[in-house]
């Protein structure tokens, strides 16, 4: 199957590496033009130099989705190069593992606002102009979190579980637009920052044996997903969450 995404915009946060970068590079191939948002300046740009090698436009701007103030100049910006988004990846996202015990109400706040504030506030901004246009897709990066926890993930959990219901309520509203609003959920993928837990022989071991495919996730999968719900093929899949864990939750 040969997915084109030509003449489509796509707004990616968190887009400067591991699973964002590789949906950009992804959504670049199939046609899409780009919008590249994240804090990282010189890892945007080099996201946007690779995405710019398959010939379509790939900008990148400084935002951060946990404050207000920011994500409505990313709106003005991306809004006036690319006059309309037809594709929000909220991928944007950050973690803090202690216990319930040891977090101070700021730590507790600063992941809440990333992980949840921050999608509300792109949503807020870039769904009005999505309207009307009888096509749109939004895709939430939830995790496997939001389907089940370990020790020292509570507030990821809190997090990932809001963000799927928020994601389920959103696609009953944007329904009668035909914009389609889906979570993917990966499990343990070969990402930069999963390279500490790889080079661990003991903490490889350890999510090898939890994943029945025996191996950590190859991260262009990510990007071929993507691709997929972003495209014609996947206009009747909206209000669900896609599991890409290699079998982790089916256990």
């Amino acid at each position: 199957m040969n997915i084109r995404l030509d003449g489509r915009t796509a707004l990616i946060t968190g887009a400067s590496r591991g699973l964002g970068r590789a949906m950009a590079l992804a959504l670049a191939e199939a046609g899409a033009g780009l919008a590249l948002a994240g804090r990282d300046v010189a890892r945007l740009e080099e996201t946007a130099t690779a995405a710019r090698l398959h010939g379509h436009p790939a900008e990148t701007f400084v935002a951060d989705v946990a404050d207000e103030c920011s994500v409505l100049a990313l709106e003005k910006n991306v809004l006036a190069r690319f006059e309309h988004v037809d594709i929000l990846i909220n991928n944007a996202g950050i973690n803090n593992r202690k216990d319930v015990t040891d977090f101070t109400l700021e730590e507790w706040n600063q992941v809440l606002a990333t992980n949840v504030t921050g999608v509300f506030l792109m949503c807020r901004s870039f769904v009005p102009q999505m309207k009307g246009r009888g096509y749109g897709r939004i895709i939430n990066m939830t995790s496997i979190m939001s389907h089940i926890s370990m020790p020292r993930r509570a507030l990821y959990s809190t997090t990932k579980a809001g963000l799927l219901g928020f994601t389920r309520a959103l696609a009953l509203e944007l329904a009668s637009e035909q914009i389609t609003v889906v979570g993917i959920s990966p499990g343990p993928f070969a990402t930069e920052m999963n390279t500490p837990l790889i080079q661990n022989p003991e903490a490889n071991q350890f999510f090898i044996s939890q994943i029945p495919l025996g191996h950590w996730g190859n991260v262009p999968d990510i990007g071929s997903l993507a691709v997929f719900l972003c495209s014609e093929h996947a206009s009747f899949i909206t209000g669900t969450d896609i599991l890409i864990d290699g079998g982790w939750t089916a256990r």
